[in-house]
Parts: structure tokens; C-alpha cells; sequence
């Protein structure tokens, strides 16, 4: 089950930190600003919500000292940089484990989910979000496209205007 709560935004510490600010989120709390959580203890099933969604492409990333070396904490900060992507992304855990922020409409407060293997995270396309790994500093996760794989971020506030942005904020204040 995945630990979902409220960041605690102290930007003094290690982002890689829990950062919880001891405000947990119920899984219909996510489901509101369109996050979907899953718990897929096979990759059978992880397999099964790829193809309820359509999904045809995949890839495994894997993410620590040992692959990334000197380039792990400037990816990360990459990564932790607030943005959108203009189609669903999903991420599947298959070992070790990492964070996704996404931002809480309409309070515009961060939401940290921490993600462990067998969690599956879809985040809807337009919601803004970063990801970080926990200080164990490993992940193994696959990523799932349904098309062509392609990760274009758009940063905040740039995409404020976006169609996808617009799309998102109309969708959850429809589900309200």
C-alpha cells in the first residue's frame, strides 16, 4: 500500500528525505486530483493494467551510484524539477524504491508518494509533479508508453497555459 501524505516542504533538507509532515492521504484523496495507485505484486498484473490502459511500449530503468555514477545527483535534480508531461505517465516499482511528488488541487500543496516494489503510480497527463529516490539511492522501475517511448518535461510555470494543463484543472474540478 502506498504511503501518501503531505510534503513537509522544508527545502533545508536532503530532498531524497521523507519529508512528512504527518498529514496522510487516503488512496480516494489521490484518486480526486486524478492519481491512480495500484498494487500489482506480479509483473502478470502490472502487465494486465497496461493493457486495460492501452499500453504497447515499456522500458526498465534503473537508477543508483552504481549505473549512474557521478551523474546520479544531477539526474535526480533533473528529475525533482517540477513539471508536466502532455500524456499519462506510469510508473511500475520493481525494486528499491523512490518518491513521486504530484501537486494537490486546488491547494497547490505537494503530495509525496512513496513508491516500493509491486506499487504502481499513474499520474494523470497536465498534473504537476517531480520524482526523487529515497537516500538508499536505488530504484528499478518500468516505465510504460503508449506509443513510441518519449519523456518531454515541461516546466512550471511555462506550462501553465498549456491545453493538457487546462484539460487536467477541468477534470478534477469536474470529479468534485
Amino acid at each position: 500500500m502506498v504511503e501518501a501524505y503531505y510534503h513537509d516542504n522544508d527545502d533545508s533538507v536532503d530532498f531524497r528525505e521523507p519529508h512528512n509532515s504527518g498529514e496522510a492521504l487516503s488512496l480516494e484523496q489521490l484518486a480526486n486530483i486524478g492519481v491512480i495507485y495500484k498494487h500489482c505484486p506480479t509483473e502478470a498484473e502490472m502487465d494486465k493494467v497496461a493493457l486495460e490502459r492501452g499500453y504497447k511500449n515499456r522500458d526498465t530503468v534503473r537508477m543508483s551510484s552504481e549505473t549512474l555514477g557521478d551523474q546520479l545527483l544531477p539526474k535526480l535534480r533533473t528529475f525533482y524539477t517540477e513539471h508536466l508531461h502532455e500524456d499519462e505517465e506510469i510508473r511500475y516499482i520493481i525494486d528499491g524504491e523512490g518518491y513521486f511528488d504530484v501537486r494537490n488541487e486546488p491547494d497547490d500543496r505537494w503530495v509525496r508518494c512513496k513508491l516500493v516494489p509491486g506499487d504502481l503510480l499513474i499520474l494523470p497527463a497536465g498534473i504537476y509533479h517531480r520524482f526523487t529516490l529515497t537516500t538508499d539511492n536505488y530504484v528499478a522501475a518500468v516505465r510504460l508508453f503508449q506509443d513510441e517511448p518519449k519523456w518531454i518535461a515541461h516546466s512550471r510555470p511555462d506550462a501553465d497555459g498549456f491545453p493538457i494543463r487546462r484539460e487536467y484543472l477541468s477534470s478534477v474540478q469536474a470529479s468534485k
